[in-house]
């Protein structure tokens, strides 16, 4: 490495316009010398010393603010008065209430589940930064046509094209906070994804809770249109961000890619660091179009035909042998986060309340507070996502989900039909729900939005992170509409 410093410090001294060394030769290099570019230090205190990188992820995290808050809303929207007046359809008694009310919640994982699959190939070809704003653009057009929204059907397509954009912005956020992140501090970063969700929720749940106090429909369009106010500020201020380093490296645009990771690391281009690492992308670059070229060299004359057939294998080639075992990992990661249950109690954890023996009033503050406990359990991983790993953190956390499920379950089943007799086993399976979201929280739920990113190569990560959201949404649009009708007919057994 020290050698490759010189050859760094020699092209330095006959100016930046030259060819640097051969980046796979960088490649070649023993991954215990990188110990020596001090980008920062271990996070947390790193994150103040790279305060632009900081302040590019959490501006971009603003897309899981917008997942996050939709999922807090329905929450309290879906036992308003003045709601189920005007959708009669789920409100109960009605004739297949349960199945109804299931199939509108899970209309928006399914529209995710196309917006997160086709933003792969918009991240790849138009880069990161304007797929997000693609994906805004959708998102607002689904919230518009929500808060105005006069009968079922209107709502559930409203909230289907709402899902285009949530998906699409669930799956291009934490690529580009991956690309622009030092590989310190990468893990805490990709952790602000997560907090955002949590956060959404959280604001949205006590905006709703305070709206439902509103006589008119206005208690439920309120919330459907305030969620267009961060879209658009996410909208437009992307635009002003630096694009990804690694996307601009793909593109052939070198001197830009150099230029962007200067300006993230707030460092002269000409600082070695810099350049080590925009060597170290240029290498990786040119390793994964080697690797293409290899695999396709019919496909290489860049004409329609053959750019339409190399995308399409490029999409074959994450189930291929290289890179099968990494898509079986962020498919089987995505598709755990959400069938331990999470977004089954975020959703209808006030009617969950209520086979507990709790009041209306007190349902609501309840769920409330439920997303309060996620929330601190997602702080702390901003510090033990680094610290601890990811595997120890996803052992942990499944240990502890397992334990509250079981006694929970155990309450409910065994004391279910006499809760005022038997309050302090109420109180008791509420404190493990708490438990659990705080488990939940420090585990499960910031570690799968942060591994996908890191394990594919550069050449296939948006279509890797595509395919692995895409299974998160697929198994929340199950569970959204499977939820109701269990609840209602197994009771614990949910």
């Amino acid at each position: 490495m020290s050698n490759f410093i010189e050859r760094l410090t020699t092209a330095d001294h006959k100016g930046d316009t030259e060819d640097p060394p051969s980046p796979l030769d960088t490649l070649r290099a023993s991954p215990d010398d990188h110990h020596d570019r001090p980008h920062c230090k271990p996070a947390p205190n790193s994150l103040l010393a790279s305060r632009y990188v900081f302040l590019c992820a959490s501006f971009a995290a603003l897309g899981g603010l917008l997942f996050g808050y939709d999922q807090g809303v329905v929450s309290v929207i879906l036992v308003e008065p003045q709601f189920l007046q005007r959708f009669g359809r789920i409100a109960g008694g009605a004739p297949h209430a349960g199945f109804w009310k299931g199939l509108l919640t899970a209309a928006i994982e399914l529209g995710a589940l196309g917006g997160a699959i086709s933003m792969g190939w918009i991240a790849d070809r138009y880069s990161r930064k304007y797929a997000i704003v693609v994906g805004v653009g959708v998102f607002v057009v689904g919230s518009a046509l929500q808060a105005g929204a006069i009968d079922y059907r209107m709502l559930l397509t409203a909230r289907f094209v709402g899902g285009l954009g949530i998906g699409g912005l669930s799956m291009v956020a934490p690529l580009y906070i991956a690309e622009i992140s030092p590989p310190e501090i990468r893990g805490a970063l990709l952790v602000l994804e997560e907090f955002s969700i949590v956060t959404g929720i959280v604001i949205a749940f006590w905006i709703t809770y305070g709206t439902q106090f509103i006589a008119s429909e206005w208690a439920w369009r309120l919330p459907f249109l305030l969620q267009i106010v961060p879209g658009l500020v996410l909208g437009v201020g992307i635009i002003f961000l630096p694009f990804s380093p690694r996307w601009l490296a793909f593109q052939g645009r070198d001197r830009e890619s150099l230029n962007s990771i200067a300006k993230l690391r707030m460092l002269s281009h000409t600082d070695k660091r810099v350049q080590l690492e925009w060597y170290e992308i240029r290498a990786d670059v040119a390793l994964q179009k080697e690797i293409s070229t290899e695999r396709h060299p019919s496909l290489q004359d860049g004409g329609r035909s053959s750019r339409i057939k190399l995308e399409l294998a490029a999409w074959l080639d994450c189930f291929k042998p290289g890179c099968w075992r990494r898509t079986h990992v962020g498919i089987g990661i995505m598709f755990f986060q959400q069938f331990v249950g999470i977004n089954a109690l975020i959703y209808y954890s006030p009617t969950l309340f209520e086979t507990m023996g709790l009041d209306h009033r007190m349902q609501l503050i309840m769920s409330g507070v439920l997303n309060i406990m996620q929330l601190v359990g997602v702080t702390t991983s901003i510090w033990t996502m680094d610290h601890f790993g990811r595997r120890p953190l996803l052992l942990c956390g499944s240990a502890a989900m397992f334990a509250s499920h079981v006694v929970i379950a155990g309450l409910v089943g065994e004391f279910g039909n006499n809760w005022p007799a038997h309050r302090g086993e109420g109180w008791t399976a509420v404190g493990f729900l708490c438990f659990y979201m705080v488990s939940f929280g420090a585990s499960w739920g910031p570690v799968p939005w942060a591994l996908p990113s890191e394990i594919f190569p550069s050449s296939l990560r948006a279509k890797g992170v595509a395919i692995s959201t895409s299974t998160n949404w697929g198994s929340n649009f199950v569970i959204g509409l499977v939820t109701p009708p269990l609840v209602e007919s197994t009771g614990y057994g949910a």
